[in-house]
C-alpha cells in the first residue's frame, strides 16, 4: 500500500487560491504601470546569493538569513532583499548600464521571521531606486513615485513620514535600532531597550528628547520644496522619530503610512550612498524604496479598494459532444487570435449544464454553444451569464458582440 503524502507547507509560507492571486496580480500591475510611467526599467537577481554579499550590510536582523551550504559546500543565502543584491548587480554590470540608472524589481524574498498575523518567511518585495545621483532631486522624486503608487491603488490620502539619517550622525547604531520602535512600543518601552544596551536613563531619557527637538536639516528643506512643486504639499510629513533600522542607511528615510491603517507603515525607504562600494571600488549613490506588498493588499481590503475580480476570462465555449470538439476548438481559437481571453472546455464527455455552472462558478460572462443545428447552420450560440439572453450569431457577429474588430 502506498505511504500518502499529507498535504500541507511550512509555516510561515502560503499558497494562493486564484481568487487571492488575481488580488495580488492587480496591486503588481497598478504598481508596475506606475514604475514605468516614471521612466524606471526592470532588472532581475537570484534567488540566491553567496552569503558575503548579506553579511554586514543589513544589521540586527542578520539573525533572520536563511543561510546553508549548497551541494558544491558554498556558503549561500536566500534573497534577504532586493537592494543588496541590487548594489551588487550596479557593481558587476557597471561598463553595461548608464547612470544614472533608475530600475525596478518585483520578486519574492525570504526571511527566517517568527511566523505570526502580517509577518511571513517568504513574501513580495516591490522595489524602485533611482543609482548615480547625490542631488536630492533623486530623493524627491522616489518619494514621489511612493506616493502616486498609493494613489493610483486607491488610497485616498498616502503620508510619507520623512526624515534624515545624518541629523542622527552622533547617535550610535544600536540606539537608532530601538529609537525606530518608538511608534511601535512606545517611550518607556524605547527607554527599557536602551537601557538594556548600556544607557543610564536619565541618558536615555536625554537622547528622546533631544530627537524630539530635531529640525528639518538643508537636504530635507530642499527635498519638501521639491514635493511641494510635485503637488503633493498634504502628502508627507516631517518625523524625527523615524529612524529606519537597516545599517546601510544615510541621508533620507521615508516610510508610507495611511492613517487609518493600523498595522504599520506601507513602504520602507532610504538614501544608501555607501553600499555600491562594498562590491567596487567606485561609489555609487543610490535611493529608492520597498513596499510591503503583503500590508498593501491587507489594507486595500481593509478600505475596500478592490473591484470584483474572479476571472480575466471572457469566453467559455462549451463542446456539445464529442463529434462536435472540432468545431469549438476552432471557434475558440479564432477568439484567441483575436486577443479574446477565452477558455476551451477541457472534457468533450461533461455535459452541458456542467459546463454551463463552471463558467458561473468562475464569473466567465459569456459562454458559447455550438450544437448540432447550430454547427448545420455555421452559427453559434451566445449566452450572456449575467442576463441569461441566449443569441444566434456568425462568427462576425459573435465578434461584434464582444466588441473586436473583425
Amino acid at each position: 500500500m502506498d505511504t500518502k503524502i499529507k498535504p500541507q507547507i511550512l509555516k510561515g509560507f502560503r499558497d494562493f487560491l486564484p481568487e487571492e492571486a488575481l488580488k495580488r496580480q492587480y496591486v503588481i500591475d497598478i504598481i508596475r504601470k506606475v514604475f514605468e510611467l516614471y521612466g524606471y526599467e526592470p532588472i532581475e537577481t537570484p534567488a540566491i546569493e553567496y552569503l558575503e554579499v548579506f553579511t554586514g550590510n543589513i544589521g540586527e536582523d542578520e539573525k533572520l538569513f536563511y543561510k546553508f551550504e549548497d551541494a558544491g559546500g558554498r556558503k549561500v543565502a536566500l534573497r534577504y532583499d532586493q537592494t543588496v543584491p541590487t548594489c551588487r548587480f550596479i557593481a558587476q554590470y557597471q561598463d553595461k548600464i548608464t547612470l544614472p540608472f533608475k530600475r525596478y524589481q518585483i520578486a519574492t524574498v525570504w526571511r527566517a521571521e517568527k511566523p505570526q498575523a502580517g509577518r511571513y518567511r517568504e513574501f513580495l518585495q516591490c522595489d524602485a531606486d533611482i543609482f548615480g545621483v547625490e542631488d536630492r532631486l533623486a530623493d524627491a522624486e522616489t518619494i514621489a513615485l511612493t506616493i502616486d503608487i498609493f494613489k493610483a491603488l486607491g488610497f485616498n490620502k498616502p503620508i510619507a513620514i520623512i526624515n534624515d539619517r545624518d541629523l542622527y550622525k552622533d547617535i550610535p547604531y544600536k540606539a537608532i535600532v530601538s529609537i525606530d520602535k518608538l511608534e511601535k512600543i512606545g517611550k518607556e518601552e524605547v527607554i527599557n531597550e536602551l537601557i538594556k544596551k548600556g544607557y543610564q536613563k536619565e541618558e536615555a531619557i536625554k537622547l528622546l528628547e533631544e530627537v524630539a527637538l530635531v529640525k528639518p536639516n538643508k537636504n530635507l528643506k530642499t527635498i519638501f520644496s521639491y514635493l511641494d512643486q510635485y503637488g503633493m504639499k498634504e502628502n508627507y510629513l516631517f518625523k524625527p522619530a523615524l529612524a529606519r533600522s537597516f545599517s546601510y542607511s544615510n541621508g533620507t528615510i521615508w516610510e508610507i503610512i495611511v492613517e487609518e491603517f493600523k498595522q504599520g507603515s506601507l513602504a520602507g525607504c532610504e538614501r544608501y550612498d555607501s553600499l555600491v562600494s562594498r562590491f567596487s571600488k567606485r561609489s555609487i549613490p543610490g535611493v529608492g524604496f520597498a513596499i510591503g506588498f503583503d500590508r498593501t493588499v491587507l489594507a486595500m481590503d481593509q478600505f475596500g479598494l478592490f473591484p470584483v475580480l474572479k476571472t480575466k476570462t471572457r469566453v467559455l465555449v462549451t463542446v456539445f459532444d464529442k463529434a462536435l470538439t472540432n468545431q469549438s476548438l476552432t471557434i475558440a481559437q479564432l477568439l484567441r487570435n483575436k486577443k479574446v481571453n477565452t477558455d476551451l472546455y477541457p472534457d468533450p464527455n461533461d455535459r452541458l449544464d456542467k459546463q454551463l455552472k463552471y463558467a458561473d462558478k468562475k464569473g466567465i460572462p459569456y459562454v458559447i454553444i455550438i450544437g448540432p443545428e447550430e454547427a448545420s447552420k455555421n452559427i453559434v450560440k451566445v449566452k450572456e451569464m449575467k442576463t441569461g439572453e441566449q443569441k444566434e450569431l456568425t462568427t462576425e457577429e459573435v465578434l461584434k458582440q464582444l466588441n473586436i474588430k473583425t
